[in-house]
């Protein structure tokens, strides 16, 4: 039966949107509930911001932050030949990723209808 809030039974399952309205409140609320019994006596411009060094006095922010550049080092190195194909085809400009987006789709959908799908 179809109808704007029955079930709608297909052969792969069945859409009810009175059953999905229900399952997305009941989440809402358990949210809002683990959200409320969440730390109440937090002060955003105190020293509760400030990380803990084991009682160690911070000198500047440049020092304490962990430098990791390399960091994957080795699966970039693994895949540079990949990584300098990408980067000679890397613009930067929003047209050529909208003319590739308009181009791959423009070509999905020519094969789709060339020769579809059979169910």
């Amino acid at each position: 039966m179809v109808g704007a809030l029955n079930t709608y039974v297909t052969p792969s399952g069945f859409w009810n949107p009175i059953l999905w309205l229900i399952a997305f409140l009941i989440s809402l609320l358990l949210a809002y509930i683990i959200w409320s019994r969440g730390e109440k006596s937090y002060k955003k411009e105190t020293e509760q911001v400030k990380p803990f060094f084991a009682g160690n006095v911070i000198e500047s922010k440049e020092r304490a932050h962990v430098r990791a550049h390399n960091i994957y080092w080795g699966f970039v190195e693994a895949l540079r030949p990949y990584y300098m194909a990408l980067k000679r085809i890397h613009t930067g400009d929003v047209n050529d990723y909208v003319a590739w987006f308009i181009g791959v789709t423009s070509f999905m959908l020519i094969i789709y209808f060339l020769w579809g799908v059979k169910p």
